[in-house]
């Protein structure tokens, strides 16, 4: 089990940028898939970035070469860049981790950070 805490979110005008990090506890952290993921109100969670213990990343499209996932194995923690922000990115975001490269979901999961952008 590996725990999970975002930071990063926070209010900001359309066009900003918000910087999210994603602090895992546990030695095995460079080992494990990971992925932010955001739920608007009223809506499903919605997967929108994933990042392999070798750095290989994919997006959802409604963010793609907007937002930029990143991790650092050194201090256990991961990262989402988020820029062009729009009213419509407006959620919760979460960071999740697979328990392993062989599992199907993620299954751990922090608390959310909330970030809200303005028109």
């Amino acid at each position: 089990q590996v725990q999970l805490v975002e930071s990063g979110g926070g209010l900001v005008q359309a066009g900003g940028s918000l910087r999210l990090s994603c602090a895992a506890s546990g030695r095995t952290f460079g080992s494990l898939p990971m992925g932010w993921y955001r739920q608007a109100p009223g809506k499903e969670r919605e997967l929108v970035a994933t990042i392999s213990p070798g750095g290989i990343t994919s997006y959802a499209d409604s963010v793609k070469g907007r937002f930029t996932i990143s991790r650092d194995n050194a201090k256990n923690t991961m990262y989402l860049q988020t820029n062009s922000l729009k009213p419509e990115d407006t959620a919760v975001y979460y960071c999740a981790a697979k328990r392993s490269v062989f599992a199907s979901s993620y299954d751990n999961w922090g608390q959310g950070t909330q970030v809200t952008v303005s028109p």
